[in-house]
């Protein structure tokens, strides 16, 4: 065996490019980096030595002459677990992709760093970040604004000084808990999302707060109460994901007072709740009707199709990438509020309550 068959080829630098083209290391900088500022027979010599030599450029040094790192980053609101396993947040990733491969940028996801939003704030090498949940006054918001990094927020609290893009999360939630109503529904499952690593008590904007407020609107309307124990309404919470979907259904199904509809806050959570009722007897909509929130792609393949609000993620996504490219290239015009319309799904998973004999 020869000695030198295990040793590792020795990468080559700008200096060996130097010496071989008869060119500067300046000048070899500027033919990767800043090609305008050397002629056409320089920079057509140094990358035919580069590619010679087999030179591949270092994207850490190169971003640092940029003083750019080209990677926006996706701040995660939960932990990868349970954030990769909710179609909406895919959907809204999938937009924020598109538009970073329009520009030539990567995508960060940064998920919380142990535990902590800010401390992945802190260490996030991006060079602008969108989020999902935050509001003004939080401790994140203080961190990018000490780094000045600039950033969107999607289902964000809207206010002045935080670009943001939303639906009307309150309203949306008011109306489909309306039509609920409306249907004759009086015991009602409403299955929240849990609130997200942004969220505390102090602030009452999160997404799952301002659909609770559009429920007790139409509850209110219809002499009931989210909150009343007395009533036939009882409160669940969920993770979004298809595994606790169908959790979530097993412990419905476990009620004393069988529910006649199931609201719930997401598509994946109404999902799973289907399939957990449908495996185990249970007829939808004809025994218990389920509406769902988001209009994901799954909820028209499910049988029986779903109930929703359809608020378009990817377009959420897209609009907040362009939005913060526009701030990353001194745009202010990126810096502002973007409400887009909801829509009401009807689809087979509700129907009337049969009527009791």
């Amino acid at each position: 065996m020869e000695q030198n068959e295990n040793k590792t080829e020795k990468r080559p630098t700008i200096k060996d490019i130097a010496r071989e083209s008869g060119y500067s290391k300046t000048a070899v900088s500027f033919a990767f980096n800043d090609p305008s500022r050397i002629s056409k027979k320089a920079r057509d010599m140094i990358i035919s030595t580069a590619n010679r030599l087999g030179y591949i450029p270092d994207p850490m040094a190169r971003n640092f002459s940029l003083r750019r790192h080209l990677s926006i980053g996706f701040l995660l609101p939960q932990i990868i677990n349970y954030s990769m396993r909710n179609p909406y947040t895919l959907q809204v990733i999938q937009g924020i992709g598109s538009v970073c491969q329009k520009y030539g940028y990567t995508l960060t996801l940064i998920p919380p760093l142990n535990e902590s939003i800010t401390d992945a704030v802190r260490s996030a090498a991006v060079d602008g970040l969108i989020t999902m949940g935050m509001q003004v006054g939080m401790d994140i918001v203080k961190i990018m604004k000490i780094r000045k990094l600039p950033f969107v927020t999607i289902d964000g609290a809207p206010s002045e000084g935080m670009p943001s893009v939303n639906i009307q999360d309150e309203q949306a939630a008011y109306m489909i808990m309306k039509m609920v109503l409306e249907q004759g529904h009086r015991r009602i499952v409403v299955v929240c999302m849990s609130e997200d690593a942004f969220d505390s008590d102090e602030f009452e904007a999160s997404v799952p707060k301002r659909r609770k407020r559009g429920y007790e609107r139409a509850f209110n309307e219809f002499g009931l109460s989210l909150y009343d124990e007395t009533n036939s309404i009882t409160q669940m919470v969920s993770e979004c994901t298809l595994e606790d979907g169908k959790h979530t259904g097993h412990l419905i199904s476990k009620l004393k007072t069988n529910p006649t509809a199931v609201v719930t806050m997401s598509d994946i959570i109404a999902i799973g709740c289907i399939l957990y009722f449908k495996e185990h007897g249970f007829l939808v909509p004809q025994d218990i009707s389920v509406v769902g929130f988001d209009n994901i792609n799954e909820a028209q393949i499910i049988s029986p199709a779903l109930t929703t609000v359809d608020q378009p993620a990817g377009e959420k996504g897209y609009l907040a990438a362009e939005a913060l490219f526009r701030m990353i290239n001194g745009d202010s015009l990126g810096s502002t509020h973007m409400e887009i319309p909801f829509n009401i799904i009807t689809r087979e998973s509700l129907c009337k309550v049969k009527e009791e004999t």
